[in-house]
């Protein structure tokens, strides 16, 4: 059998090097024995890449790429697909988890110097990898079209049109018409799924052969090709096959655990990676009170945004943010050339490239928070801040880089220094006369302009330690690893402290504490009840079926006919109601929107204290209005069973705090602080009524996911399963490494 399966390879090899490719790559690839934690990412990248391509063929196999149905296709993958939400899930998840280990990947390339003579080429390759992925990301984002997918393409496609001269024409091209239409869905359709994709396989490919021409770099920056035995083996290198692929085992059953955790029991992660306003259909007449991309393209979104003046027509603001944020991304290319420092590992180097990577990785972090929040006065003065401390970390580089010249003998970095110093002042000081001053900003420029002015005066009395000539088991010093991470953490926490008060979801009134039991399925039932009574007048749940309904709550399908379902419609049919669109506009002003993903669109807190929050008001057309949703017009639906509750004074609140006097006591709001017992009665008393309100709203939240206990039931297996595979691979790795020093 063995002699057969000689010859067949025998075969093979003469006609394509199969075991010469393996060997190269693989069995006779020496890696440096010395890689740590921060090297698993680089196969985790690939591991992410493998779950987003296997899954998106099968997404293919059901999504209609067509504005009038891509929505429905998707909600139809989660919910009529078998598994089909988990497909979904591990796509969604696999995009932000992308991004998190590339992001860890470059920084790791950062904090070794992984850039550095001779792998510019392989940074190129890996910089070129992210920009595709950028682009596929950005098309992939468009096509679940949600109201932020459809917004966000929007507002990013029209930056495009502040180019001069050709900026309207290339819109229009991206497009493929006058707006964000079916037109661009296709198009982005065909490149998210062909065309980029094979343009990153191939990139990740020219990325891994490249590495491995030139070898692989460590922590230490040391070239183990240069100290070999009498065999030509690197002294300090092993087999990439068995040990890496062992070792990496368990950096793989590690991400695996985190990932399925995200997946199973916070896909959304809190709106990050699975946006709110995505579980509203696109709507080209509805715009958001807030656009913003996703989380991984927010750091550059901020840098656009943080550019708010402008010289002239046409280098106008929107033009500028738009350079701001290419050069952004087209500086990371040219890293290689302005690192000057003879060492590569930050083990080695001296302590101002330590402090200022950390600060780096800081001002990113709060580049992408303030690319996601609404923009206020103090957010775009620290972005401005950031993204001016962005550059000027690139641009000093090749001062701070290298303290073996008498850096304060040159007067190109004086200047360059002295430049960057007067520009932080002049933040400091426009943060001081700003509407409301900050001062805390002004300081934080201020000490930042200090420190850049002094860059060549610290750079010489700074100094890079010897490099090894051979690998070493110890990196640095637990003290300075501590102390880096609390610098990247105050400088992160601070500053978005000083800007980061914003409302809650409810605005200016604390939402009410909710929280749903879907394992409660005599609350369901009773909530499905009030659902098609009160509910299914206006709204309908047109991604749910009411055969699963009755399936999911344990109702029976000739009492779910006779008694839930009253359009004349067959249990298998989706939950829509006879009312037609273009009259209920006609007749209401707007369509009543569709309830089947209010729940996770809004969060079930603000739906929970928005139906309780009714109130008398005769100045409106409904005779009622909202202490959530102010000038609401909806009508009372639930008046029969609560009455007409009134104004009553109650303590005023600023983003759901109360606002207090000198004393200490609260102040009363003049117009609805509080609500009481109106003259209309309901038919429910107070308890009875939260009752009934919390049932209606635990079967939305249902409704909006109908797998969610399904998909924790199943998250818990998983989690156990890859437990128990990481002892098994932790001791396989031990035990092949035991000897290796």
């Amino acid at each position: 059998m063995n002699k057969m399966l000689g010859s067949l390879m025998g075969w093979v090899d003469q006609r394509l090097p199969v075991t010469r490719a393996w060997e190269t790559h693989m069995s006779k690839y020496y890696a440096p024995k010395n890689f740590n934690f921060w090297y698993f990412f680089g196969v985790l990248s690939i591991l992410v890449l493998v779950n987003q391509l296997l899954t998106g063929i099968w997404l293919v196999m059901f999504y209609d790429p067509t504005s009038a149905n891509a929505f429905a296709s998707v909600e139809g993958i989660m919910r009529d697909v078998d598994y089909g939400w988990i497909l979904r899930y591990m796509h969604s998840t696999g995009a932000s988890a992308f991004f998190v280990v590339i992001y860890l990947h470059m920084f790791r390339g950062l904090m070794y110097g992984s850039y550095k003579a001779p792998r510019e080429l392989v940074w190129i390759f890996g910089m070129t990898i992210y920009l595709a992925l950028m682009a596929e990301a950005f098309m992939g984002y468009v096509l679940p079209w949600g109201q932020m997918s459809y917004w966000g393409a929007q507002v990013i496609v029209s930056l495009f049109g502040a180019i001069p001269v050709v900026g309207a024409d290339l819109v229009e091209w991206i497009r493929g018409d006058f707006l964000i239409s079916g037109a661009t869905l296709s198009r982005f359709f065909s490149l998210h799924v062909i065309a980029v994709p094979i343009v990153i396989l191939a990139l990740v490919v020219l990325h891994i052969l490249a590495l491995h021409e030139v070898g692989s770099n460590n922590p230490d920056g040391v070239d183990i090709k240069k100290t070999k035995d009498e065999n030509g083996i690197p002294k300090d290198g092993v087999p990439f096959h068995p040990f890496y692929t062992v070792h990496d085992l368990v950096g793989v059953t590690v991400f695996l655990f985190a990932f399925s955790f995200v997946m199973f029991f916070m896909p959304e992660m809190g709106g990050f990676f699975l946006e709110y306003a995505n579980f509203e259909e696109a709507n080209n007449l509805k715009t958001p009170a807030h656009i913003a991309p996703v989380w991984y393209f927010t750091p550059f979104y901020a840098i656009l945004r943080a550019v708010t003046f402008e010289l002239n027509s046409v280098l106008n603001a929107k033009f500028l943010g738009l350079i701001a944020m290419g050069a952004a991304i087209a500086i990371l290319f040219v890293l290689p050339w302005l690192d000057k420092s003879k060492a590569r590992s930050i083990r080695y180097k001296g302590y101002m490239p330590r402090v200022l990577l950390m600060m780096f990785a800081a001002i990113f972090v709060i580049l992408g928070y303030l690319g996601i929040k609404s923009p206020t006065e103090g957010r775009t003065l620290l972005s401005q801040i950031a993204t001016l401390f962005y550059f000027a970390y690139f641009v000093t580089m090749p001062i701070w880089s290298n303290p073996n010249v008498a850096q304060s003998k040159r007067i190109s970095s004086w200047i360059v220094s002295i430049v960057f110093g007067i520009w932080f002042a002049c933040f400091a000081y426009w943060s001081i006369t700003a509407q409301e001053a900050h001062v805390f900003l002004a300081i934080f420029s201020l000490l930042l302009g200090l420190g850049f002015v002094s860059l060549p005066w610290l750079t010489d009395r700074d100094s890079e330690l010897p490099e090894p000539t051979r690998t070493q088991q110890k990196g640095l010093p637990a003290v300075l690893v501590w102390g880096g991470f609390l610098i990247f953490v105050a400088m992160t926490i601070v500053p978005l402290k000083a800007v980061g008060a914003g409302g809650g979801a409810c605005g200016a009134i604390e939402c009410d504490s909710f929280e749903a039991d879907l394992t409660d399925k005599a609350s369901l039932q009773r909530g499905a009840q009030v659902f098609t009574n009160y509910c299914m007048g206006c709204h309908s749940a047109k991604f749910s079926r009411y055969e699963r309904v009755a399936a999911d709550l344990d109702i029976p399908p000739k009492e779910m006919q006779q008694n839930l379902v009253f359009t004349g419609q067959r249990l298998g049919d989706l939950m829509t109601i006879a009312m037609p669109a273009d009259k209920s506009k006609g007749w209401f002003g707007a369509t009543p929107p569709d309830l089947t993903l209010v729940a996770r669109s809004r969060n079930p807190e603000w739906l929970y204290t928005y139906l309780r929050s009714f109130y008398k008001d005769d100045s409106r057309s409904t005779g009622v209005n909202n202490l959530v949703f102010d000038k609401v017009a909806m009508p009372h639906v639930l008046l029969d069973l609560q009455g007409l509750a009134e104004c009553a004074p109650g303590p005023k609140k600023d983003h759901g705090n109360i606002v207090r006097d000198v004393l200490g006591e609260p102040v009363m709001d003049e117009v609805c602080g509080s609500l009481k017992i109106g003259a209309t009665k309901g038919s429910l008393n107070e308890e009875e009524f939260d009752r009934a309100v919390y049932d209606l709203v635990n079967f939305l939240e249902y409704v909006a996911e109908p797998m969610a206990e399904e998909r924790k039931r199943i998250g818990k297996y998983v989690l156990l399963f890859l437990s128990l595979l990481f002892v098994f691979v932790y001791l396989l790795n031990r035990d092949y490494w035991r000897d290796i020093h």
